[in-house]
C-alpha cells in the first residue's frame, strides 16, 4: 500500500505546475503510515500528517521554506536576546498511535525545559485544504500553535483540551508577534535579523 501511495503522489507532482503540492488519501492504516515514514527517511522534501486514517503528503514550495526559516531565525534571536532557554526540534516527527495522530511541524520548540512533545509548533500555510492540523496537535498535546498565513500570525493555545485563538502568545507573552511578522516579510534575511536584534535589545533596555 505504501508503494501505491508514493506512486500516486509522485505522478501528481509530475503533472502539477504549482511548486507546492498536497496529496491526500484516506483509509491508510497506522502501520502503513509508519512504513511510509521509514521509506521517506530524513527527506526534507516531504512533510507527512496523519489523522485517523487520512494521510497528507506535502511538498513545500520555496516561498514556504523561506518563511519557515525566517520565522525560526527571528524567534530564536528573540529567545537568545531574552536568555530564554529553548530546544529547537525542527521538523521532528511526533506521533501517538493511541490518538491516531502524527505530524512533522514546519518548526517546533520546547521552551524552558526539554520535553517529549514540544510546547510550540509553527505552521506556514500557503495552500488551503488538507487534514485538520489543529486537531492533530490537540491529540498530540502541543500547548501552543502558531499559524503563519497571509503574512500574519494566528495564535492558538490549548485550554481544557481544545484550542482557543488568542491575540498573543501565552508561552511568550512579551513577544510582539505583529512586529515579528513585519520582519518575517523583509526580503533580505540578513537585514531582517540584524534589525530585529536591535529592536529586541532596545525594548529590553527600557
Amino acid at each position: 500500500m505504501t508503494s501505491a501511495i508514493l506512486s500516486n503522489f509522485f505522478q501528481l507532482k509530475l503533472k502539477a505546475s504549482d511548486p507546492e503540492e498536497r496529496f491526500i488519501t484516506s483509509g491508510v492504516s497506522w502501520e502503513a503510515y509508519k512504513t511510509l515514514l521509514e521509506s521517506l527517511g530524513n527527506s526534507s522534501s516531504y512533510r507527512l500528517a496523519y489523522l485517523s486514517g487520512t494521510l497528507e503528503i506535502m511538498s513545500p514550495s520555496r516561498s514556504h521554506e523561506l518563511d519557515k526559516e525566517n520565522i525560526g531565525r527571528l524567534l530564536e534571536a528573540y529567545l537568545e536576546e531574552n536568555r530564554i532557554r529553548f530546544w529547537g526540534l525542527g521538523s521532528t516527527t511526533f506521533r501517538k498511535e493511541d490518538q491516531q495522530a502524527g505530524k512533522e511541524p514546519d518548526k517546533c520548540y520546547c521552551i524552558g525545559t526539554d520535553k517529549d512533545i514540544p510546547d510550540l509548533a509553527i505552521e506556514v500555510i500557503y495552500t488551503s485544504g488538507g487534514v485538520d492540523t489543529l486537531e492533530i496537535y490537540r491529540r498530540l498535546g502541543v500547548g501552543e500553535v502558531w499559524l503563519w498565513q497571509n503574512k500574519q500570525f494566528q495564535i492558538y493555545c490549548l485550554q481544557d483540551n481544545s484550542y482557543q485563538q488568542k491575540p498573543q502568545s501565552q508561552l511568550l507573552p512579551d513577544l510582539n508577534l505583529a512586529l515579528l511578522a513585519q520582519y518575517v516579510t523583509i526580503s533580505d534575511p540578513l537585514e531582517a535579523i540584524i534589525e530585529w536584534r536591535k529592536q529586541v535589545r532596545v525594548k529590553d533596555s527600557h
